[in-house]
């Protein structure tokens, strides 16, 4: 896919060879965007346990796991996981970084498309939620891009350096 600087995004499921990139990534843009609700040393999960996340996501038909690479390096990570019980796994919850040097590309709205065209594809995928800091207006813009709506506050979510930010839960309907 090409971007709006004329490279181009891949985007592929992330395998287990990629677990030891995806940890540097997700340490690195922990450190650029106060969007995460961690900061990079709270990050302390293994290669191991990463191999373990994305061998299981591999294995389960309601999860996917994507990294974006431009020339060969990670952009973008979104890993969307569905309900484990019969009850709601027709559901879930997705997470979207972009390293912030990639930001304004069109790399957001990439992986949103594959997301929503995996999920459509799925048979089993109806319902995507989503929760993002409510000032993160990019963010929401995007998400409203595609469709999703604001359902609710939850106000006080992130405490950095002494100041409070609400969060905002957004979903959307996929029949």
């Amino acid at each position: 896919m090409t971007l709006k600087d004329g490279r181009t995004l891949t985007i592929r499921q992330a395998v287990a060879e990629d677990a030891a990139a995806i940890l540097r990534y997700i340490k690195r843009v922990a450190g650029e965007s106060e969007n995460i609700p961690f900061t990079a040393d709270e990050f302390t999960t293994t290669v191991e346990q990463e191999v373990e996340i994305i061998e299981d996501h591999a294995l389960t038909d309601n999860k996917i796991f994507l990294i974006g690479l431009i020339d060969g390096e990670i952009a973008s990570v979104l890993n969307f996981v569905g309900g484990q019980r019969q009850r709601v796994r027709h559901a879930g919850e997705f997470g979207l970084t972009v390293r912030e040097s990639f930001w304004g590309l069109g790399v957001g709205t990439q992986m949103m498309t594959l997301l929503i065209d995996w999920a459509k594809s799925t048979g089993i995928i109806r319902r995507i939620n989503l929760i993002v800091r409510a000032d993160n207006r990019n963010a929401i813009q995007l998400y409203q891009k595609f469709g999703f709506a604001e359902e609710g506050v939850k106000r006080r979510n992130f405490l950095i350096d002494g100041v409070f930010y609400d969060s905002l839960y957004m979903g959307i309907d996929l029949d």
